[in-house]
């Protein structure tokens, strides 16, 4: 079974519009993963950049820690006497583990400048070992940061330590404290689930991460902290601080955007179809109208109009018709024309009309000599050698009009006709002095393809009818001619009372006119020697305000 194209273009528009919401679905969830990755690094970064700055804050409150001690310790007079003497040895023994607890410290111990230990707060029983090298290491660090390894009772442990000094009975003493580094110390540098911070040592590693599950982290930044070797204080090494995070956070988001893609797509293509459905019924219609139009058309009916103001395909396809209508009708119009001129009674109108319209430049010539013989006898002779030449146009006219009637038919010669001339004659000869008729003729104006007697009555009859016009209304008349492509456009306006629609649509037909003493042929004359000439015809009247009759007539030029 053969698609139809309501069909077809249901079906196409359909796979256009999943192809073209798939591809935006697509660019749309990679542009939005991309830009929550960034957005999600971003955050990590700062996460990071927080973790090493909350490192150094805890190293530096430590030194202000040991500051504040080392002062305590300076002014502290028991602690001194005890020194210096024997007495009170318990206290000197104690004072580290008292202030170290104080303090908030998780180590604290105090040298003598050999190095030798006299209170130490993380291990009481480490006094008088000698450990020299442990606070010149931590001095000399490259980095605030340092890390040492601590000896308590139960095993070592690590620390985050620095170190002061306080003069003390005219001793210099060398303070070395610090916090425990552990799970708890990691989890409060990386608060968020989603990081985990890893530290590892020659003893061993660790982490800030619970017992839950860790797999599919990667590692965000990695960083290192002098390491002094609490069990070996003659070298620095460097402890490894690794920030990992979790994918899982990106991989939900991910998850979430392509449900999300997914849906949207789903319902736009949904839409699309429905569009494409609606968008082809509204585009079927027409065109089943359109064609049930074009059913109807025959030679016998041709009133069938096709307009439309539809920019797209359908549009010009209608005007095309219609443009195509208009013409098989002027066709027919002059098959018509043709049926009636066969006529004996139109014929004898039309000679009737035709005869009147040569007599009156001959009447308005005789008229002037008249006036001219009654003012002025004296001038009649240079008057009558100005007019004489409208006289035998005149006379000349109607011997052709004659000769073409007397063949029941007009005979064209095929010519080439100045339109110039014919104005500036058709003018000369029908001014009666009580309307004024004007001539603007355009410079340079192509010759036309025509008759100089058939230009000659189309002119006639146009002007006669805008003098009869003006007249009634006290108006004027203008003849102008100018080039429009390809033809010489010839324009007879008059400012006289205008016509109405209703004149207008019946202005063409034969035998109809307003006029007391008119036959109704000037214009149906008209219109048909135009065609005739494979010219065009426009009028254009307003009540009141006059009327403009336009002939177009193709410039000689324009033919081969």
């Amino acid at each position: 079974m053969a698609m139809t194209f309501r069909s077809r273009l249901q079906i196409s528009s359909a796979l256009l519009a999943i192809a073209a919401i798939g591809a935006l679905a697509l660019g749309v969830r990679y542009e939005m993963t991309r830009r929550l990755t960034a957005e999600y690094q971003r955050r990590v970064s700062t996460l990071i950049d927080g973790i090493e700055a909350d490192l150094v804050a805890e190293s530096q409150a430590t030194a202000v820690r040991l500051g504040a001690f080392v002062e305590r310790l300076a002014g502290d007079n028991r602690f001194r006497l005890a020194l210096s003497g024997a007495q009170n040895r318990p206290y000197v023994l104690d004072y580290a583990g008292n202030a170290m607890r104080l303090m908030g410290l998780s180590m604290l111990q105090i040298q003598e400048p050999d190095g030798r230990i006299i209170s130490s707060g993380h291990f009481r029983n480490e006094f008088d070992r000698v450990e020299s090298d442990l606070p010149n290491l931590i001095a000399t660090a490259p980095r605030a940061s340092a890390l040492a390894e601590a000896r308590t009772p139960v095993g070592p442990f690590l620390a985050l330590v620095g170190v002061d000094s306080a003069r003390v009975a005219g001793t210099w003493l060398t303070v070395v404290g610090g916090v425990r580094v552990g799970p708890d110390f990691l989890r409060r540098l990386a608060p968020d689930d989603d990081l985990t911070v890893t530290l590892t040592t020659s003893a061993g590693t660790l982490s800030s991460a619970r017992a839950s599950d860790v797999s599919g982290n990667v590692v965000a930044s990695e960083f290192t902290s002098p390491l002094v070797d609490g069990r070996d204080a003659a070298s620095v090494g460097d402890a490894l601080w690794v920030v990992t995070q979790s994918t899982e956070p990106l991989a939900q988001l991910r998850r979430s955007v392509d449900r999300w893609s997914l849906v949207a797509g789903l319902a736009v293509t949904a839409l699309a179809v429905l569009a494409a459905t609606w968008m082809a019924s509204r585009l079927s219609r027409p065109l089943v109208a359109l064609a049930e139009k074009t059913q109807t058309l025959d030679l016998t009916k041709l009133d069938v109009k096709f307009d439309s103001e539809r920019t797209d395909e359908v549009g010009v396809l209608t005007r095309v018709l219609g443009s195509m209508t208009e013409r098989l009708r002027a066709d027919a119009q002059r098959l018509r024309e043709a049926e009636r001129r066969a006529t004996v009674g139109e014929v004898a109108r039309q000679v009737n009309h035709d005869i009147k319209n040569g007599l009156v430049p001959i009447r308005n010539v005789l008229r002037h000599f008249v006036e001219v013989a009654k003012e002025d006898p004296g001038g009649l002779p240079a008057v009558f050698r100005e007019r004489s030449g409208t006289l035998e146009s005149g006379v000349e006219y109607l011997e052709t009009l004659a000769a073409n009637y007397a063949r029941l038919s007009p005979k064209f010669d095929g010519g080439i006709v100045n339109v110039r001339i014919v104005i500036e004659d058709v003018v000369r000869g029908m001014q009666s002095g009580t309307v004024n008729v004007v001539t603007d003729v355009a410079a340079n104006l192509p010759q036309v393809r025509s008759d100089a007697v058939v230009l000659r009555r189309i002119l006639e009859n146009l002007v006669g009818n805008a003098i009869d016009a003006a007249h009634s209304a006290s108006g004027g008349v203008t003849v102008a001619a100018h080039v429009v492509p390809g033809h010489v456009r010839i324009v007879v306006q008059d400012t006289g009372r205008g016509m109405t629609d209703q004149e207008l649509e019946r202005a063409f037909e034969d035998f109809y006119t307003t006029k007391p003493d008119g036959t109704g042929l000037g214009l149906s004359i008209v219109r048909r020697l135009v065609l005739d000439l494979e010219g065009s015809l426009k009028v254009e009247t307003e009540p009141g305000v006059g009327t403009s009759v336009m002939v177009d007539l193709p410039a000689a030029h324009s033919q081969s």
